[in-house]
């Protein structure tokens, strides 16, 4: 049978429990378990790495057999392995569960099968349910199931000519201030954010997401600086919120899987054209934000370095998803065709 009215609605509430996890290694998971007459009896979350799933933090607050004939409504197909926790289905097995729903099916070699599990049992299963909003909920860590890294999105802002700064390398401001809090509103969105020493010395930037009034975002993403030279004492970059990181930059592969292991799904990279080039080089960039200002500087200086291209048959194509007006800047949106 397809999900009813209150199944739905219940996975729903179940998407906004899931929010209340953190971002990290983990997806964020939420579940209710509703009785047979479709009134919730539990409701749970996964609260971090280490801790029950969401079935169990919700199973956890019923009496021994309150939960049979029961339905469980989950944003994330029921996991089928044993971690640090156990795994969810034999949990709702053995707590006596009738009929699971869930919204998307997981992606994990060593996970995923717990719908199968549960039809194996006798339980009811009905997977697919708002597909689209659980996808939603979920699509960075997905990213990072299906590319085996964190997403990386690569940002820069140039003016017309395609020139970062003028020949003295001042660069502050090519575009405006609607294109500057845009970006602000995304570094917001990131885990981590990417910049070249040789940024750090010239701009000496916080790598802080700020509001329009100065003030800080309550999401701040993990400052990463690439290179070899040593950040001064007094950059601002030492000040910010989260402690920084600073890594040689000889295998950007590793640096992204380093990133993954401590919980960072997006990457925002904002380094110089140097950095830009190197994550381009090696096929690292999934998504590139280009803020274009209605502006010519001439000169050398621009905003992309070497990418590996010798000639016109090796240019990197890109698609553009998107193009968007900021005050009197543009930015556009792309992904690589290899990708």
């Amino acid at each position: 049978m397809s999900a009813t009215d209150a199944e739905r609605a219940a996975l729903r509430h179940a998407f906004a429990l899931a929010q209340r996890g953190p971002r990290g290694v983990n997806p964020q998971v939420g579940a209710v378990i509703l009785s047979p007459a479709g009134e919730v009896l539990a409701e749970g979350w996964h609260h971090g790495a280490g801790t029950p799933h969401a079935e169990i933090d919700a199973l956890s607050t019923l009496g021994p057999d309150a939960a049979r004939g029961a339905t469980a409504v989950v944003t994330l197909e029921p996991c089928n392995h044993t971690g640090r926790t156990g795994p969810c289905a034999v949990a709702l097995i053995e707590a006596g569960v009738a009929r699971v729903v869930y919204a998307v099916d997981d992606p994990g070699e060593v996970s995923s099968g717990g719908a199968a599990r549960l039809r194996d049992a006798g339980v009811e299963v009905e997977g697919g349910v708002l597909r689209d909003e659980g996808e939603t909920l979920i699509a960075s860590w997905l990213t990072v199931q299906r590319l085996g890294r964190p997403h990386v999105t690569l940002k820069w802002a140039q003016s017309l000519d395609g020139r970062a700064a003028a020949s003295d390398g001042t660069s502050q401001w090519i575009t405006g201030p609607e294109a500057r809090a845009d970006v602000h509103r995304r570094r917001s969105l990131a885990d981590a954010i990417v910049v070249g020493t040789g940024t750090v010395l010239a701009d000496d930037p916080a790598l802080t997401a700020r509001r329009e009034d100065g003030g800080l975002y309550e999401d701040q993403p993990r400052p990463v600086v690439v290179g070899v030279r040593a950040v001064p004492q007094e950059a601002r970059v030492r000040k910010h919120p989260r402690p920084f990181m600073q890594d040689e930059g000889e295998d950007l592969r590793d640096l992204l899987d380093r990133l993954r292991e401590l919980g960072d799904q997006r990457v925002f990279i904002e380094g110089g054209p140097t950095l830009a080039a190197s994550f381009l080089r090696q096929g690292l960039v999934d998504e590139l934000l280009v803020y274009i200002a209605p502006t010519l500087i001439g000169g050398d200086r621009l905003a992309v370095g070497d990418i590996g291209v010798a000639t016109i048959s090796q240019q990197r194509r890109l698609d553009i998803a998107g193009v968007d007006r900021l005050g009197d800047d543009i930015l556009v949106t792309l992904t690589p065709q290899e990708a």
